[in-house]
């Protein structure tokens, strides 16, 4: 987070691990939460690789 690259993370296993899971929870951080952090990359790539990356899950 804050760079110029695009990134997806698990919040409730790298920036809310500490938080406890009954807050986490009201919070809307689910363990199905993933979120998306744009970066600076043409559009056309950044949909190909999200693409890519659902296909596979």
């Amino acid at each position: 987070l804050g760079s110029t690259e695009s990134l997806a993370e698990h919040p409730a296993t790298m920036t809310h691990a500490g938080v406890d899971p009954l807050e986490r929870e009201k919070l809307g951080i689910t363990e199905d939460l993933v979120r998306l952090s744009v970066g600076v990359e043409h559009p056309d790539d950044l949909i190909w690789d999200l693409e890519q990356a659902l296909n596979e899950v």
